[in-house]
């Protein structure tokens, strides 16, 4: 399992966020993709996921080209974006599952009560989105990371809102996942916390363009 990007670049309205971004990430190894607010991270990273379109460049994935918006691609991703999508009048468990359904995955309601166990949200499954943190929203999406098995994550800022215990479930699964096979592209502003020998770092901007 390989993803290849080759000479990306990235757009905003009409001006250039980075240009000539290539990198290599295969199974077992993550990608750490750092730079200032504004240069583009989200932009790279919805590219990655087939949500948007580049500028110019090409994306590989097991060595076959991708097209623009390549179902393909959506098939094998789980895009984890920066603001958690959750509707406030829904329970946590509502919107899990409306998530889930949403990625084309169908999940048992013991599937989805497990997956709310195991990010500290079973007591909070009941309770309408509005009345959680913001760190047990983004928990919602560490539940939904767990009902995906796809094997490619791409995540922006994960560990945004979550406390101390939140950030070691998110290592945990990170970890996890890499052992497993999987692959991640991460836009992140902390370090992660992983070994050198499973992550690789990138810095994308214009200065690192």
């Amino acid at each position: 399992m390989t993803l290849e990007a080759q000479a990306l670049s990235g757009t905003r309205g009409y001006a250039q966020l980075f240009s000539g971004v290539s990198f290599r990430v295969e199974a077992g190894r993550a990608l750490a993709v750092t730079g200032a607010n504004g240069s583009g991270k989200t932009t790279l990273l919805r590219i990655v996921a087939g949500l948007s379109a580049p500028a110019a460049g090409k994306l590989r994935w097991n060595g076959d080209a991708m097209a623009q918006f390549d179902p393909r691609l959506r098939e094998v991703v789980v895009f984890h974006g920066h603001l958690p999508a959750l509707k406030d009048e829904l329970t946590t468990l509502e919107n899990l599952a409306s998530l889930v359904a949403l990625a084309g995955v169908r999940a048992s309601g013991d599937e989805l009560a497990q997956a709310l166990e195991a990010v500290a949200l079973t007591r909070q499954r009941q309770l309408p989105a509005r009345v959680l943190s913001q760190g047990q929203r983004r928990r919602v999406g560490l539940a939904r990371l767990r009902v995906l098995t796809k094997p490619l994550w791409v995540l922006d800022e994960p560990a945004t809102a979550l406390d101390a215990d939140g950030a070691a479930l998110l290592a945990t699964m990170l970890d996890a996942h890499l052992a497993a096979g999987g692959a991640a592209v991460i836009a992140t502003h902390q370090p992660l916390p992983l070994p050198p020998e499973r992550c690789s770092s990138l810095a994308i901007g214009p200065a690192a363009a």
